[in-house]
């Protein structure tokens, strides 16, 4: 038993030296096809969407009024501090998994495991919570033209008078799942082109709604009290994390050592200034209290007579929340493919489609589970899925950088995370401190699903993975 807890266990690493040469066989290799462009596209389409389209309205109505801006800086800062140590692991091991591959090379393989296996519910929630967004809007712009659709296909059950399914999120959780499918480089083409017209919208919004800022709407600027915008900060913290998803396609980048880092910084950089704008038009608009939690920005717009925007805003929001789904959905296959890979999951989940070199058993189990989530659960029960493992992987993460610096200095790094220890300790207590923040159904969830992990671990993994058959 005493030897369970040594490097020869639990604690057994993955040489970093080696890990370039981790395929198990013809059919588990990824494609590398992803340039600095696609890459950044990847992760401001993670980062923005929910979080101005969704989030920001819910926050600002419920949580922290007007200081929702606040709720985003001081997720922002903590998700800063992350990034950069996300950017120097991403150029230094540049495979398929972040922060599970991270964890597993330097904290070792229990770590390593339970990371991944957070990250499997925690981004596959993300998904279904941003396909219930996306259906808000959509139901917005439906009743705006005058259609009436079928109650029993607009919500899950409980949500609202005659509600049996969320019909519209659940297709478009297989509809992400098919594109992924088509292969990495179409799919990527596709995310690039739905960004850059996400952009567009973001900037129209806030162009054209300054314009409409009433200062009176600012005040009180902290209504629920200080407390508020933190407890906001936590609940949004998942719409600034973006490029920790994207970090997950480094192995199929042309060249990761050098754009992944790259990618990460710029793509935090690009969000946050478009959120900050976002949130002091959605607030300055319209009072706090008659914020529509679900579609925020299109009722805001029509609020001030401008119903045709308002439209435009809701279509635009639809294509643009997409991308969030895109790059967690490719978030959580890769990370499935990579523990798989690794054998602490089934091999069966590695292998890859002959031509489009893509994991498609796992994308489409994905697809279908975050269909279940976004169409039979409320989005504020699919929201407390989130968070809380992500916020651990930055734990992890922040702390591996850390380690990894003082015991191989001499290890060949294209970035560095400047200010070390500070950067990345800021980043594991900003973390843990948003995590004191969750509320207590989520901490519960946690345990049953880490509960769940640790016999899955013992009973399969800890004896099957490729450390152990080495």
């Amino acid at each position: 038993m005493a030897g369970l807890w040594t490097g020869e266990g639990v604690l057994r690493r993955k040489p970093i030296e080696h890990i370039e040469g981790t395929e198990i066989g013809e059919g588990t290799q990824l494609e590398r096809t992803l340039g600095l462009g696609q890459l950044t596209a990847i992760g401001v389409g993670g980062i923005i969407g929910a979080g101005i389209f969704t989030l920001a309205g819910t926050v600002a109505n419920g949580t922290a009024g007007p200081a929702v801006l606040v709720s985003f800086l001081v997720a922002g800062v903590a998700s800063a501090a992350a990034a950069l140590s996300y950017a120097e692991f991403a150029g230094l091991i540049p495979k398929a998994g972040s922060a599970y591959t991270y964890g597993y090379a330097v904290l070792g393989e229990l770590a390593g495991w339970f990371i991944g296996w957070d990250l499997l519910l925690e981004y596959t929630a993300i998904v279904a919570v941003v396909a219930i967004g996306i259906s808000g809007y959509f139901s917005f712009l439906v009743n705006d033209m005058g259609a009436d659709l079928p109650h029993w296909m607009l919500g899950a059950p409980g949500t609202g008078d005659g509600h049996r399914v969320d019909l519209f999120a659940a297709l478009l959780c297989l509809l992400i799942a098919f594109l992924l499918n088509l292969g990495i480089k179409n799919a990527a083409r596709f995310e690039t082109v739905v960004v850059v017209l996400k952009v567009l919208v973001v900037l129209l919004v806030i162009a054209v709604g300054v314009f409409h800022i009433d200062a009176a709407n600012y005040n009180p600027f902290f209504p629920y009290g200080v407390g508020g915008a933190f407890t906001g900060a936590a609940t949004v913290f998942f719409a600034v994390f973006g490029y920790d998803a994207m970090s997950t396609a480094a192995e199929e980048s042309k060249d990761a050592q050098r754009h992944m880092p790259k990618a990460i910084v710029y793509s935090l950089i690009i969000s946050m200034v478009l959120y900050v704008a976002a949130c002091l038009v959605l607030t300055g608009m319209q009072d706090y209290k008659d914020i529509d939690p679900e579609s925020g920005f299109s009722t805001a717009f029509k609020s001030v007579g401008l119903s045709g925007l308002a439209d435009v805003i809701a279509v635009g929001a639809i294509i643009g929340i997409l991308t969030v789904m895109f790059t967690f959905m490719l978030g959580v296959t890769r990370v499935w493919f990579a523990m798989s890979r690794d054998g602490l999951l089934p091999r069966w989940f590695a292998k890859t489609h002959p031509t489009r070199h893509v994991p498609t058993r796992v994308t489409w189990i994905v697809g279908v589970a975050s269909a279940a989530i976004a169409g039979f659960l409320p989005i504020g029960e699919a929201a407390e899925l989130t968070n809380i493992g992500i916020l651990l992987a930055f734990v992890v993460v922040c702390t591996a950088v850390i380690v990894l610096r003082y015991r191989q200095p001499e290890l060949p790094r294209t970035f560095r995370t400047p200010w070390m220890p500070v950067v990345p300790a800021a980043g594991v207590v900003f973390s843990i401190w948003l995590i004191t923040f969750l509320q207590w159904q989520t901490w519960a969830r946690f345990a049953i699903w880490f509960v769940v992990g640790l016999v899955i671990y013992f009973s399969y993994s800890f004896r099957r993975s490729e450390l152990a058959r080495r």
